[in-house]
């Protein structure tokens, strides 16, 4: 049977009739809590419980069978020991029920067994016609609905929260109070054996009393589909942060390459963030503020960010910390710096940190003076007020006497920083009367300069340069994986190399001889890593070097065959590596970074979601660290970033293309002022 999920989720989200499956009269059982919570929306939803013992719980006749109910079922909640969940989703399925939420365990996540059953049920699900969250999860609540089917409460607001862990919603929900944020509706994930988060970032940024989608998540298990909802969900005006656990733990793989160590679940997921233009944080906390930041609805212009003080030494730190997490504090331009100096009196620093000197005390409007001045400011993107603020109205310290002013001074901030630029203050006293008037005004306030400096970083990224390129039509599959083979397919993919040719014999050797241009190179082929193994002969002068070098890796590793190839000219060079590889959740990924023998001591690498064109894979060569090498220093002419940006993003288009090759690089690409050149190949299949 074909599934509208639109309307199958305004029954999971909004039903007339809910059952509760498992209600129970002990306090210590799901079921009597599940129940609970359902009987506090019984004005808006018809409640039903069940219990193949019957009896009464919680002042309510229980039915001891789904079938003695006098009306269809549009919810079902299965709080059922295991031994009788399917039972029940069979029973509730034929009773007309249309979405399931199943707390019960034991399914999917016990093992072989265990899926074989849980995937059998799901079938039954989906012909039905039927959703089904879970099983084994916490639950699902709709604070503007009423509809709460999980063992707890979480305060109303407008943050949709999805999430793996039922513990750890707990956890954020209590931090999102704390900084005056709420839920709109909260799924817990469990084992996402039917509704998963592809569907419900789509059905949560399709209400209209959601303005954010928070994701804690373990296993992303569609992935180009989330970038595709999350990015459709940015797109439209619904901000997405995600919390993505467990991903710095690579499962166990065979490294047959430096691509494949280097490319980690974690780079991998950052990658999909990136693609899809959301904002991934590493921890609880982090989620809390930087929703909170982002409550401004302010439009990232850049990264510079102008630091506003009274006091020298928090401004030094934040200046300190700011550029830390990949923000800028760029000296002020001049007429900046005129309209502060109008602002202040003469004893403020107006250049960057703006530092008030005193000011404060003297007259907190000052700050209130300063921070419009920055608002304006054209050389400004981002504004971060550290210090003493807040102080003149409370804290042990505090100046009762300037209260008034200060507290004044904070209502003009406010209405000056309203969706305009991304605004952070960071108090001693983060809960002043001062600072509770920027905070009620939608200005976050940390506690913490870190805090603060990292809610900026993420309200700084601009979600209009996210992008994912549609995957191309698979290609003839490749069956030749050797390294000559692996040098031919990359060459007619698009990738430029030296020239070269297989020899298996002397005679062979010297026609090669002749074909090439000395110096020469000599690679034992049949190698995993040639280099490591003394397979690899470099800056042959000539014929007679070429063929005494043969003679001793023939003898010393006698491999099945050679390849002699051209010296590329070196000079001025940099050595890239340039790989792909195949994920099971998010397809193909295409790696670049520093390259050679200590590409993974180095480890400055960059991974993207592929294919990528050759404007994002300059993007990634920039996001290097080392990408200082690539323009002119010393004399040297600038490389031609633009030639190993095309072949970069040949690499990733073979790579989508062949769903069969497992991984591939090329280390080195070498890039010249001329071009870029791949010297070395490989392809591993599956």
């Amino acid at each position: 049977m074909t599934r509208d999920l639109g309307s199958l989720f305004d029954q999971l989200f909004d039903p007339d009739h809910i059952v509760v499956v498992g209600a129970s009269a002990d306090p210590a059982k799901w079921g009597n809590a599940v129940a609970l919570q359902a009987l506090r929306g019984s004005d808006r939803h018809t409640i039903s419980l069940v219990n193949r013992r019957g009896g009464e719980v919680l002042g309510r006749q229980v039915a001891t069978s789904v079938d003695q109910l006098d009306r269809p079922v549009d919810l079902a909640v299965i709080a059922v020991p295991e031994r009788g969940f399917e039972e029940a989703v069979d029973g509730v399925l034929a009773q007309g029920a249309r979405a399931i939420v199943a707390i019960t365990a034991g399914l999917g996540e016990s093992g072989a067994e265990g899926q074989a059953r849980q995937d059998a049920l799901i079938r039954r699900v989906r012909d039905a016609g039927a959703v089904l969250v879970g099983p084994n999860c916490l639950g699902l609540v709709d604070n503007h609905t009423a509809t709460y089917l999980s063992s707890n409460t979480f305060r109303p607001g407008g943050v949709a929260l999805l999430s793996q862990s039922g513990n750890l919603a707990i956890e954020v929900d209590r931090l999102f109070g704390d900084r005056g944020l709420g839920i709109s509706r909260f799924v817990s994930l469990g084992n996402q054996a039917d509704v998963g988060l592809v569907e419900l970032i789509e059905a949560c940024a399709a209400d209209e009393h959601t303005e954010a989608i928070a994701v804690y998540v373990e296993d992303v298990r569609d992935g180009r589909g989330f970038v595709q909802a999350a990015a459709a969900a940015v797109e439209a005006g619904t901000p997405v942060v995600v919390l993505a656990a467990g991903a710095s733990t690579a499962g166990a793989r065979g490294a047959h390459s430096h691509t494949g160590s280097l490319t980690s679940d974690a780079a991998v997921v950052a990658a999909a963030c990136r693609a899809a233009g959301v904002t991934q944080v590493r921890t609880p906390r982090a989620l809390a503020d930087v929703l909170m930041s982002l409550r401004q609805r302010a439009q990232p212009r850049g990264r510079r960010v102008a630091v506003l003080t009274d006091g020298g030494g928090h401004g030094v730190i934040a200046c300190d910390v700011l550029e830390a997490v990949g923000l800028e504090v760029a000296a002020l331009e001049p007429a900046t710096q005129s309209a502060l100096s109008e602002a202040l009196w003469s004893r403020s620093s107006v250049t960057n940190p703006v530092d008030l000197a005193g000011a404060g005390e003297m007259d907190p409007q000052s700050y209130a003076r300063a921070f419009a001045a920055l608002q304006q400011a054209d050389d400004v993107d981002a504004i971060l007020l550290t210090g003493y603020f807040g102080g003149y109205s409370g804290g042990e310290d505090g100046l009762i006497g300037l209260g008034p002013a200060e507290c004044a001074a904070a209502k003009q901030l406010g209405v000056d920083a309203a969706g305009r630029k991304p605004v952070a203050v960071q108090s001693m006293f983060p809960e002043s009367p001062a600072c509770r008037i920027l905070a009620e005004g939608g200005v976050p306030v940390f506690a913490a300069v870190e805090d603060a400096a990292a809610a900026l970083a993420a309200a700084a990224v601009d979600p209009r340069s996210a992008s994912m390129l549609a995957m191309p039509a698979p290609a003839p599959p490749i069956t030749a994986v050797d390294y000559t083979s692996a040098r031919a397919a990359l060459a007619a993919a698009g990738v430029p190399f030296v020239a070269a040719r297989e020899i298996h014999s002397a005679a062979e050797l010297h026609e090669a001889a002749q074909e090439l241009r000395p110096p020469y190179v000599l690679k034992a082929l049949g190698l995993l890593h040639k280099s490591d193994a003394g397979g690899v002969v470099v800056g042959l002068p000539d014929r007679a070097a070429l063929y005494l070098a043969y003679a001793q890796l023939s003898v010393g590793l006698a491999p099945p065959a050679f390849s002699v190839e051209e010296v590329a000219d070196l000079g001025g060079g940099v050595e890239l590596i340039v790989g792909a590889r195949w994920d099971a959740r998010f397809g193909p990924t295409v790696l670049v970074g520093l390259g050679g023998t200590a590409t993974e001591v180095l480890g400055d690498v960059q991974v993207a979601l592929g294919p990528v064109d050759p404007l994002e894979a300059e993007r990634m060569l920039r996001r290097l660290r080392a990408a200082a090498l690539f323009d002119e220093h010393r004399g040297r002419p600038a490389l031609a970033v633009s030639s190993a940006a095309r072949a970069v993003a040949a690499v990733s288009w073979f790579a989508a293309a062949h769903s069969e090759v497992a991984e591939l690089e090329i280390n080195p690409l070498l890039v010249t002022p001329s071009g870029a050149v791949g010297l070395d190949a490989r392809i591993v299949p599956r």
